[in-house]
């Protein structure tokens, strides 16, 4: 009989995440008002993105991803948009807040593989700074972290919004 998945030393966790760009009549649809940010950087002169937070559809999947891992629930869970005292929570932040939650499950992120559903903006020339902006919360090396784009080509997020796919691997957390 195969082993306990939870005495396993590694696991993965899969995190999907979407808002729609903040509409130009609504506070914030300026984007020096509210910027855009994903992974952790900001896209200047974008318009941001829908959310009680800072909207980062890339961190917030990245999150979701490794709560998933750890079995610990999701994003929406640990941080309600009921929530006042994470309103504009930057997403780097809430990332953060998620790998302790998974180290005090005794895990910790070993690999981080995202994919970015966005027209706009080009992710491939800010990817290095996204891979370095992820590694830091995650703990990771930046040569851990892959960020890849693609667009939807027509279908679904047509220009209105950005969504974002991750795949996060932990390992156990060796005894002291």
């Amino acid at each position: 009989m195969p082993d306990d998945p939870a005495s396993s030393a590694t696991r993965a966790g899969l995190g999907f995440d979407v808002h729609p760009f903040v509409q130009g009549d609504r506070p914030g649809g300026d984007p020096a008002v509210r910027p855009l940010f994903l992974g952790g950087v900001r896209f200047e002169g974008e318009r941001g993105l829908e959310g009680h937070s800072d909207g980062d559809a890339v961190c917030h999947a990245v999150a979701d991803a490794v709560l998933g891992a750890v079995g610990a629930g999701d994003v929406g869970e640990h941080f309600p948009d009921t929530d006042p005292s994470v309103r504009g929570i930057g997403g780097t932040v809430l990332l953060a807040a998620t790998v302790r939650i998974a180290i005090e499950h005794g895990w910790r992120p070993v690999w981080c593989d995202v994919t970015v559903l966005a027209d706009r903006p080009a992710i491939a020339p800010r990817r290095d700074e996204i891979r370095a902006a992820l590694a830091i919360p995650l703990g990771l090396s930046a040569d851990s972290v892959s960020v890849k784009a693609t667009r939807p080509e027509g279908l679904g997020l047509r220009g209105d919004g950005i969504g974002c796919l991750a795949l996060v691997t932990v390992a156990r957390i060796a005894p002291a």
